[in-house]
């Protein structure tokens, strides 16, 4: 079971960096606050919350040597280099795909105020491209799940 633990906490790196990062336009949606999206959804922003996640997960393996935590997903056997691949495709992957459709990020802050991306691509197109991934890798996951 443990053997395929690290490319999921990778996946959950991935996640937790979107996760993290949407929290921002969460808050600014509930205060009705305009832009939403806003330092988070810059690289810079991004790059901190990865290294935010690589802080969390260093910090919490030292805590796991002096108490008890469960080894859940088979973490404990996890590098340091796992969770930053991860983390960093899920938040460079993040602010790309946000900028191709919200007109209120600018990727490039403080050096730009530009979205080189927005409407590159149709919302349709965009939309329908995550759907197709979205099945591809359930597909992909379903063979990956028979094959062990």
């Amino acid at each position: 079971m443990y053997a395929m633990a690290p490319k999921r906490m990778s996946l959950l790196a991935f996640c937790a960096a979107n996760v993290l990062i949407d929290v921002e336009p969460l808050y600014f949606m509930l205060t009705e606050q305009y832009p939403l999206h806003r330092f988070f959804h810059t690289y810079i922003g991004a790059s901190l919350v990865v290294l935010l996640i690589l802080g969390l997960f260093i910090s919490v393996r030292k805590l796991s040597r002096i108490t008890y935590l469960p080894n859940i997903l088979g973490w404990k056997q996890l590098e340091v280099m796992q969770i930053f691949v991860g983390a960093t495709l899920g938040a460079y992957s993040h602010i790309a795909l946000d900028s191709l459709m919200h007109g209120d990020i600018q990727p490039f802050a403080p050096f730009s105020e530009t979205n080189p991306l927005l409407g590159i691509v149709s919302l349709d197109a965009l939309h329908g491209s995550c759907v197709i991934s979205g099945i591809a890798g359930i597909i992909i996951v379903v063979f990956r799940w028979n094959a062990r």
